[in-house]
Formats: C-alpha cells, sequence, structure tokens
C-alpha cells in the first residue's frame, strides 16, 4: 500500500464495526507488535474471531490480512530499536517451539522471494556484472556476511572485485574513489538498513556506476538508487536477522554469473584444487588415520 496504513486506520474507524474497531484500536496502540502477529493471535489478543481480524484488512481495502501484515510489517521493520525486536519477539515465540518456527518462518521467506522476484531484472543484474571493468561489493553490518559471501566467490571467476570493508563513512568513499561509468557497485541492506551504504550507493551512482541493489521492498532506501533491484524478503528473530531468503537469492546470482563464464570458471578451479591438494588446503574425507 502506498499510503501510511496507520493513517488510513484512523481514517476508517468510523465505519467499522465494534469488533473491527477493537482490532483498530489495537494496532494503532502497538502496531510494532500487530505487525508480527498471525491473524489468529491477533483476534485471540484483543477477544474477537479470525474472520472478523480477516474482514477488517479487507475493509482497509489490503487485498486480504498477508498484505495488511505486510504493510506494517515494511513500515515498522527499520524503525525497531533492538530492545524492540526482542519484545517483539518473545511475544511471537511465546509457548511455541523456537526451532520449528524459526525455520519454518525461513522457508516462507524463500518461497515468498521466489514468487516475487523479477526475473528481467535478475537477467540485467547478471548481465550488468558480467560487462562490467570493475565490480565493488558493499554490505555493513549484519549484510556484511553477504557481502564476503558474495565476494568470496566472484573473486574466484573474476579478477576485478573489490569487497569494501570499512569501519568509517570516510574508508568507504576512499575505496570508492575511482568508481565510474563502466563499474557496477552491489549493495546489499536489509532493516534496519545502514545509512552508510545507502550514501556509499548514492556516491557511485552520482559518478554514473550502475548500481544493483540487493534489498528487500521497493520502499527501501536502496531502490532509489539502484539501476537493478533485487528483492529478498527478510525477517527478524528477536534481536537477530534472518537473511536465509538474501542468501539464496545470492547464491542464484553467484550461480548465473558462473554459468555465463562457464569455461573460465573451470579452468580456474583446476588450477585451485592443484593449489589445494599440494597445500593440503582441506582435509581429506575420512581424516589421516589409519586403521
Amino acid at each position: 500500500m502506498t499510503r501510511d496504513i496507520l493513517s488510513i486506520i484512523q481514517e476508517r474507524m468510523p465505519t467499522l464495526s465494534k469488533g473491527q474497531r477493537r482490532v483498530a484500536q489495537f494496532i494503532l496502540d502497538a502496531y510494532d507488535k500487530a505487525a508480527f502477529m498471525t491473524a489468529s493471535r491477533l483476534g485471540e489478543t484483543v477477544q474477537v474471531s479470525e474472520s472478523t481480524v480477516v474482514r477488517f484488512a479487507a475493509e482497509l481495502g489490503c487485498g486480504g490480512y498477508p498484505n495488511m501484515q505486510r504493510a506494517l510489517q515494511e513500515m515498522v521493520r527499520s524503525k525497531l530499536t533492538s530492545i524492540q525486536r526482542i519484545e517483539v519477539a518473545n511475544d511471537r515465540l511465546s509457548g511455541q517451539d523456537v526451532l520449528s518456527t524459526v525455520m519454518q518462518a525461513d522457508m516462507e521467506l524463500i518461497r515468498a522471494t521466489l514468487t516475487e522476484v523479477d526475473r528481467e531484472r535478475f537477467s540485467r543484474a547478471v548481465d550488468a556484472i558480467l560487462a562490467a571493468r570493475h565490480i565493488y561489493i558493499l554490505g555493513l553490518r549484519s549484510s556484511a556476511a553477504l557481502a564476503d559471501f558474495l565476494g568470496f566467490y566472484f573473486q574466484m571467476i573474476f579478477d576485478n572485485v573489490q569487497v569494501v570493508h570499512t569501519s568509517s563513512s570516510g574508508e568507504i568513499f576512499e575505496q570508492l574513489l575511482r568508481v565510474g561509468p563502466e563499474d557496477v557497485v552491489i549493495g546489499l541492506s536489509f532493516p534496519r538498513y545502514s545509512s552508510r551504504t545507502v550514501q556509499a550507493l548514492r556516491f557511485a551512482r552520482d559518478r554514473g556506476a550502475g548500481v544493483v541493489a540487493l534489498t528487500d521492498s521497493e520502499t527501501s532506501p536502496l531502490a532509489e538508487t539502484a539501476t537493478e533491484l533485487l528483492l529478498a524478503q527478510s525477517d527478524m528473530a528477536s534481536f537477530v536477522d534472518s537473511l536465509v531468503a538474501p542468501l539464496s537469492l545470492v547464491n542464484a546470482l553467484i550461480v548465473a554469473v558462473g554459468r555465463r563464464r562457464n569455461e573460465d570458471v573451470e579452468q580456474t578451479f583446476a588450477g585451485l584444487e592443484r593449489i589445494w591438494s599440494e597445500y593440503e588446503v582441506y582435509e581429506p574425507a575420512g581424516g589421516n588415520e589409519t586403521p
């Protein structure tokens, strides 16, 4: 939804039924918690039926409860502090098996990403990366793990890759100093979005570089800088960011690029296998123990 959903709820309040007004008031008072409740859980909390909650979402013009929930989540996820995340997660996981709940949620995020990812954008991103004079990869805070993973494999495919590592904003711009129109910067950030990542992508865009942004929503601050936008669903599990779906998208990007450079990749890994064997980089299968 393009408008703030809380404003819509306030506008519609006079036209709602008594039960729907109870749902509406709870959302207005505690939208950070409501955003991550199922329709059943929200109904139990305000003592109305699940069908009342579903009808309430339809009354708002959301097209169903999942769409209303997603609108709330997009609005609040980037604003929650770590303490608020813990409080929301404790409420979501109360009485639940943590292992099953978290892994089932991750599975749903991958399914949603697969359904919603734009194949044309993905193909254009692959083309841009393959054509780039220089490839910069930038992901800070929790997204640094994604950037390092992508960089690890891209550096085996290309000889023109730089993973931007930094501890201060000045260092970012120093490493991007020579970025230009023939280059591509791949930026990764998910809620809570890194302001330094957003600033760096704007810097690259202003200098004519292609910007491939991996983030979670069209409303993400990375989206406005992107020449190619790749979306992957993310969520939070307590204070922890769930980056399972973004990592799956990164995997797909690596494989797609690798297939386009198949002959070079085979030669590279043939050489690496010889080096790994000679210098015993990996432990042999079954270990070295003799029977």
